[in-house]
């Protein structure tokens, strides 16, 4: 950079820091006080405001924004400012000045450019929207993911980007709420430019000097704006979204649709709707929840946070090249481990280098990134990995001898300061570490299927389980990019417990005659992300039946004679093509339907099913298997899938009426039977 000839401009007590460079170029810097990462207050943007009012004064030849955090350029808009908003009038209000401020950059009649690294996402990307350039580095991440908080973009996001790349691909990100990396970024043409990081500063500097004309898209792109084009393609975008979103559990997508089919044609009128938009969703019970989640995510992140001065693992070594196994090491693979997979039959190792190579591809892109990752994924039939390894994964059958045997040999082979982990589903960890010498080196590191999709680690705490190795536990979730749940040793755990009773309600329901279809309808229309009996299907009929023998042993009750059946004649779901559903390649599942169809209403499969999992959730809180409802509630939103739009399950039963839940429970027990006695921690 240029030597800076100017003291600071920036009001006292800013986030801001305004410098000027002998070329007349202003480089005006964002570091937020106190925080890790820059997020778009209204702090933030009244300090803007106070910077643009000083830039208004004494313009300069042009404006280069730039972040000093190393995590990023803005990583959205501050979430917990939504919180306090209680009336739809305070949100708009909000937005509002927002998009004021904004609007105040983008009228500056001096180039303007945002240098972005890092994370550049929501109003972050909202605010370089604003600026006549962008410049980002290779490897940045852009985005507008409001729709995840059951909003869409407000502060002009919206308005800008359909007009910078054409509708279609603007609201299929938005829409999405998906992020782009830099060199994405430059080809929808979202920024004018990617580079490396060291090549950051010159382009800017270079773009901002020679001022170019603004990007424009395509003719026909800018025709897309116009009636009856619009109308047209928003139907359309209407029709896509319904097969896959629920406009009553999500309506923000389909909002932000009208907004551009209704105003699209002028900037003004759609900057106007996009804020009234935003604030009636802000304040609608969906967004509300939605932002729960995300403080619910925030709180998981910050478990692995809080270990303090655990060195990085960098070797893991995976026992059990089967699909879970083959994904637990490829998963840590992409996250930059060096790791050895261990198993005897060629064909699971093959299979597994296989899959790996297909996420790799997916997640990287790059062809050298690619071999990089597949450089670092080691088949290792003999465990010779075993001894270099910071992190051993066991990830074989549900067998208690099996494990407990393999646990044994493991502690003579590894080194004395490795973490030895467990991915059992439901056995408790007293029983595997019976054999062990040193059992406080055993923890449960309970991944969830797909390994690459599902952000939830289960950290199982056995009695004998020591302090340290949780600890490393923890901080190993967290360098692997996983979200921490603390819970106690129990048949089954948490998750897996509480989803058990839900599972083996849609396999009774579906014993009585009543259609597959239906019950997994029933639970989509819920807010579940898959039918019950689907999930079974995917997760394999053996592995639903192994984890129900397991609690039906320890808990009481009885695994379904349906399940029995099916697990008998080999009909396991997916893995085998047949089992609630027929599963014939890349084709839609179709049902497997009994004949004589019995009818019953959609809110009654509901109740069965999602009374089965609240009062499970509830007998875990009260055996203290979690700490607290809010631990409870991020494990099955992250863990499940269960309707975020609901804020968890215990959530959802704390948001009708004092027992409400206990009363229909009643009702339950005297029509079905004992297994929907309420639970004691009822009151």
């Amino acid at each position: 950079m240029h030597a800076m000839v100017e003291t600071p401009k920036a009001p006292a007590g800013s986030d801001w820091l305004l410098q000027r460079d002998e070329d007349g170029i202003a480089w005006l810097h964002l570091d937020q006080a106190q925080a890790s990462m820059n997020v778009l207050g209204s702090h933030v943007l009244q300090g803007l405001e106070q910077v643009l009012d000083e830039l208004a004064r004494t313009p300069p030849k042009g404006l280069i924004i730039l972040s000093d955090k190393p995590s990023g350029f803005i990583a959205g808009a501050d979430v917990r400012e939504f919180t306090a908003i209680k009336t739809r009038d305070e949100a708009l209000k909000a937005v509002r000045f927002g998009q004021s401020v904004l609007d105040r950059l983008q009228a500056l009649p001096f180039p303007t450019l945002a240098l972005i690294h890092g994370y550049c996402l929501g109003g972050g990307l909202e605010l370089a929207l604003a600026c006549r350039y962008r410049v980002a580095e290779d490897n940045a991440s852009l985005g507008l993911p409001e729709v995840r908080l059951g909003i869409h973009p407000g502060f002009g996001g919206s308005v800008r980007l359909t007009r910078l790349i054409g509708a279609p691909r603007a609201l299929g990100l938005i829409l999405a709420g998906r992020t782009v990396d830099g060199r994405g970024a430059a080809k929808l043409g979202v920024v004018d430019v990617a580079v490396p990081e060291r090549q950051l500063l010159r382009a800017a500097r270079t773009l901002v000097l020679e001022a170019p004309l603004p990007r424009r898209p395509a003719a026909y792109l800018q025709q897309l704006n116009n009636t009856p084009l619009r109308q047209g393609l928003s139907w359309f975008m209407r029709r896509q979204l319904r097969g896959k979103v629920n406009p009553a559990h999500y309506p923000a997508p389909y909002a932000q649709v009208d907004v551009w089919a209704n105003y699209g044609q002028d900037q003004e009128s759609m900057l106007i709707a996009e804020a009234e938009s935003v604030a009636d969703l802000l304040t609608s019970a969906t967004a509300q929840n939605l932002v729960r989640c995300f403080f619910l995510r925030e709180r998981l992140k910050a478990i692995a946070k809080e270990v303090r001065d655990i060195p990085e693992a960098s070797h893991v070594h995976v026992v059990g090249g089967g699909t879970m196994g083959g994904d637990i090491a490829a998963w840590c693979a992409l996250r930059g481990l060096r790791v050895s997979v261990q198993d005897p039959r060629p064909e699971a190792i093959a299979q597994t280098m296989k899959r790996a190579e297909a996420l790799f591809r997916r997640q990287l892109k790059v062809d050298r990134r690619v071999r990089g990752a597949f450089d670092r994924l080691i088949p290792d039939p003999g465990g010779a990995g075993i001894p270099r390894a910071d992190v051993v994964i066991e990830a074989i059958s549900e067998n208690l001898e099996a494990k407990r045997k393999l646990f044994q040999d493991l502690e003579k082979r590894a080194s004395p300061e490795a973490l030895l982990a467990t991915n059992t589903s439901s056995i408790p960890l007293e029983s595997i570490a019976a054999g062990l010498t040193e059992p406080g080196r055993l923890v449960g590191l309970h991944f969830f299927n797909p390994v690459a999709k599902m952000p939830l680690l289960e950290i199982i705490e056995g009695k004998d389980s020591g302090a340290d190795a949780l600890n490393r536990a923890r901080a190993f979730a967290g360098q692997i990019d996983k979200l921490p749940l603390p819970v106690k040793s129990s048949p089954g755990f948490l998750i897996n417990r509480i989803l058990l009773p839900y599972l083996m309600e849609a396999v009774l329901l579906e014993g009585e005659g009543v259609p597959v279809s239906a019950i997994d309808r029933a639970a989509t229309e819920f807010g579940m992300p898959m039918g019950p009996l689907l999930l079974a299907d995917t997760a394999g009929l053996d592995i639903c039946h192994s984890v129900a023998e397991v609690i039906c042993e320890a808990l009481g009750g009885e695994v379904p004679a349906r399940l029995n059946a099916l697990v008998g004649t080999g009909n396991l779901g997916v893995k085998t093509g047949q089992g609630f559903y027929v599963h014939a390649g890349k084709k839609t599942p179709q049902p497997v339907e009994s004949e004589g169809a019995v009818p019953l209403p959609q809110e009654e499969i509901q109740d069965r099913l999602i009374f089965r999992l609240a009062n499970e959730a509830k007998a875990c809180l009260r055996e203290r298997v979690i700490a607290d409802a809010d631990l409870l509630d991020a494990g099955m939103v992250f863990g499940t899938g269960f309707a975020p739009f609901r804020g968890g399950p215990m959530h959802w039963v704390s948001s009708n009426p004092a027992g409400w839940a206990k009363a229909r429970l009643r009702e339950l027990r005297a029509r079905y039977g004992v297994r929907f006695t309420p639970d004691a921690g009822w009151g």
